[in-house]
């Protein structure tokens, strides 16, 4: 029998930076979840460089001195890729690549690798390749470094630029191929919606990583992938379900993160028709991540761009089995009490109470609370199934109670 290959790490390393935009706090909580992307891509971060900057080096994004100590770093422990919490120009990238003679990556970029690694469906890999190609289009002169001029003289003249810009053309070509390979998808994505009928859809979203399959396995009894990872999730599923004898389209999408690539929204906008075209949104909070706030801030933020701010939506914080405040030191008579001391109960009393029954708490793994959850559910599903048709108002009844205590399995 062959012995099973030990998985390897590549080494890397991260740089941030601290400016009047983030200070040293945030800084750290994008570092600390650029470490766990880093982590899901396949890398082992040895060490963090953070600079105080107020204005990013146009060359090498941080300082001269930090970037000599980065050098010997990079050199001593033989580090195979340093990356950049901010998108970074492609001048930017280059210069830095030559200085440390490694792979240089930002967040952008880190992002696209992992979902390239997680895509499976066609769709999902035609949609990731384009966002791939808008990045690099951009950057292609880095990438022909071995025809420069970098002596002058006969026969020296000419080569890498045409060669730049035949690859150049290649890309677009490619960009247009895809494009129009997305609408075709697209077209019959839409149709295939078109023939579900007129069943009510839900769509759950949310951050990464807070439990939206695993909360949609539960509901629905079906096995979508899983994983405590970044964007486990990558390609759209929907799953009927049937609460008391009302059946409903539940969706399972993509987990939207803080700095999202710009490409990446374009290009899974067309993912994003499911949470358009949802009558009601389910928005999954992991609470018992220290940042849930910010993580609720950049969900509205996307759900803003793509014109679902307005939908009818119900707030659920996930993972209360998780949620431990952390305890104030007495005997400190500096420390002032903040959101992280709340307990769960007192979180409920704070803007949580403006979200009145637009709010439920459950935890998805240990089936905390998910009787409420359902009957939550059920009565808004079959609200705007009544709304539509009402003469079925005497199939079902108010309360979800009236069926009998069905329990999750």
């Amino acid at each position: 029998m062959l012995e099973q290959k030990e998985r390897t790490y590549e080494k890397t390393v991260l740089i941030g930076v601290i400016n009047s935009r983030q200070n040293e706090q945030k800084v750290t909580e994008y570092l600390d979840e650029l470490e766990f992307l880093t982590q899901t891509a396949g890398g082992e971060v040895l060490k963090r460089f953070v600079q105080r900057v107020e204005k990013p080096n146009a060359k090498t994004y941080i300082g001269s001195g930090k970037m000599e100590g980065v050098q010997e770093f990079v050199k001593e422990h033989e580090i195979g890729s340093v990356i950049f919490d901010d998108e970074l120009s492609p001048a930017q990238q280059n210069t830095i690549e030559k200085l440390l003679k490694c792979k240089i990556l930002d967040r952008t970029g880190l992002i696209l690798d992992i979902f390239a690694q997680r895509a499976q469906t066609s769709y999902a890999r035609t949609q990731v390749e384009l966002a791939q190609y808008e990045y690099l289009l951009p950057r292609l002169t880095g990438l022909w470094t071995h025809l420069e001029r970098q002596r002058g003289g006969i026969g020296m003249r000419g080569p890498g630029e045409t060669e730049i810009e035949t690859d150049r053309r290649i890309v677009r070509d490619r960009i247009a191929l895809l494009k129009k390979k997305l609408l075709k998808i697209d077209r019959q994505m839409g149709v295939q919606r078109g023939n579900r009928g007129a069943l009510v859809r839900v769509a759950l979203v949310g951050y990464t990583n807070v439990g939206k399959s695993t909360l949609m396995n539960v509901v629905s009894k079906s096995q979508v992938f899983a994983e405590n990872k970044l964007f486990a999730t990558l390609d759209t599923t929907v799953r009927k379900v049937v609460l008391g004898n009302l059946p409903f389209l539940l969706s399972d999408t993509v987990g939207f993160i803080r700095k999202l690539p710009t490409q990446l929204v374009e290009s899974f906008k067309s993912t994003l028709d499911e949470v358009r075209e949802a009558d009601l949104l389910l928005h999954v909070v992991d609470i018992s991540h220290p940042n849930f706030e910010e993580h609720i801030a950049s969900v509205n933020k996307i759900l803003e761009e793509i014109g679902c701010m307005d939908k009818r939506s119900i707030t659920v914080f996930n993972k209360i089995d998780q949620y431990h405040p952390e305890p104030l030191d007495e005997d400190d008579l500096i420390t002032e009490r903040e959101a992280r001391h709340f307990t769960l109960e007192e979180w409920q009393k704070t803007w949580f109470s403006r979200l009145g029954n637009r709010a439920l708490f459950i935890s998805a793994t240990e089936k905390e609370n998910l009787e409420v959850f359902r009957k939550r559910v059920y009565k808004e599903v079959r609200d705007i199934h009544i709304t539509r048709f009402p003469y079925n108002n005497f199939l079902y009844p108010e309360n979800l109670d009236e069926y009998g205590s069905e329990e999750l399995s």
